[in-house]
């Protein structure tokens, strides 16, 4: 199957997922683009370097000299300023707790001002600014900058994120007796006490919620966190450098891999067929019971996230799989239970593809043949 020329250029590996040991291989050394299988690098990643249980805080400080109230981000992508948060950090509750701390301070007029100084260089993505897919990437942003709740059609994004955030936050103080100027951009100083802070679900809930529903601004928030975690510079370089670094730590396969960015947006990125089943055996060791979730957040074939729509036939919650799609780019990497029982790890990349309704269907079928064919090692 994976012969197929609508396939291009492709690496493909499939290894048993208690053993490690390889059941196949076609150019699994060859490192292409990825497209968003890169999100199990990243996801492992930062869950080597922060932990499933660390959370990020967004958090309001007062600088009492100047009465100024700074809104710091905290890096939260899933931050919201719905009414409804369902289980994200809220905006409204942050607002409500800084004015309570706030009343019984005696203040009732502030300077507002924001602080995005954990994050650094530019916030487009190289795939350019205005890209429905992401946010700009910024520390602090409310619901991923989008402007309304639409699941349908091209997803609009306010131009910054963290300017959109801090007036709605204005606006909330003001509906609990805060009168606040238009926010600007500032940092907190080491004077600043805080005043209240929200959290995020822990870590390894964000990274199921990235890898189910492909969310880019969550894997390019969770690739910054792991350089900010590694003393790495916060910036796209830097992410793709810690990220890395910390698979090398794993003592994983990283040769010719490159990687540009949490979210494998950027055609510059390279993993290989190897590194991707390498990861999802390492999540899978007892050893490492803290990259669990990198495994538990694979969409389920026919059920869940991206893998929702597809194979309604054959294989239907026996595989769980990231996808990964761009121009020219059809990949699949995940686990499956063949009938004798055995978990596998596989992973395939097709480059230069010929469709990608017929790469995508073609790389279904083998993940299904996998399912449905005897592999036991001996």
């Amino acid at each position: 199957m994976l012969k197929d020329p609508v396939l291009g250029r492709r690496s493909a590996a499939v290894v048993d997922a208690a053993t490690g040991r390889r059941l196949y291989g076609a150019d699994s050394g060859n490192a292409l683009t990825p497209a968003s299988t890169t999100k199990i690098a990243t996801a492992v990643a930062a869950l080597s370097a922060l932990g499933p249980d660390h959370r990020l805080t967004t958090r309001t400080v007062y600088e009492p000299d100047t009465q100024e109230v700074v809104l710091v981000g905290g890096g939260d992508p899933t931050l919201t300023a719905r009414k409804k948060a369902k289980g994200s950090a809220s905006l409204r509750d942050l607002a409500a707790r800084t004015a309570a701390a706030l009343a019984k301070r005696g203040v009732r007029k502030v300077t507002l001002s924001y602080d995005t100084t954990l994050y650094k260089g530019d916030t487009a993505h190289p795939i350019g600014r205005g890209n429905e897919n992401l946010a700009a990437v910024t520390p602090l942003m409310a619901d991923e900058g989008r402007t309304d709740d639409s699941s349908s059609g091209p997803v609009k994004r306010v131009a910054d994120p963290a300017a959109e955030a801090a007036r709605t936050f204005g606006d909330l103080l003001k509906e609990h007796g805060i009168t606040a100027t238009p926010p600007g951009p500032s940092k907190s100083t080491t004077r600043a006490t805080t005043l209240a802070a929200v959290s995020s679900p822990p870590l390894s809930s964000l990274v199921e919620r990235m890898l189910t529903n492909s969310d880019n601004d969550i894997a390019e928030a969770l690739a910054r966190h792991t350089a900010v975690a590694t003393g790495k510079r916060a910036d796209f370089a830097g992410a793709g450098a810690a990220v890395t670094a910390r698979l090398k730590a794993l003592k994983l396969p990283v040769k010719g891999v490159v990687i540009k960015d949490g979210s494998g947006l950027d055609r510059g990125g390279r993993l290989t067929a190897d590194l991707l089943t390498a990861l999802l055996v390492t999540a899978g060791d007892p050893a490492h019971p803290e990259l669990r979730s990198a495994l538990t957040g694979l969409p389920v074939a026919g059920f869940t996230g991206t893998l929702s729509g597809r194979y309604a036939d054959g294989a239907a919650g026996l595989v769980r799989a990231k996808t990964g799609t761009l121009t020219g780019v059809n990949t699949l990497a995940g686990t499956v239970v063949d009938r004798d029982g055995r978990l596998l790890a596989f992973a395939f990349l097709a480059n230069d593809t010929a469709g990608a309704e017929a790469a995508q269907s073609t790389l279904d079928k083998a993940a299904t043949a996998l399912a449905t064919c005897g592999c036991r090692t001996r």
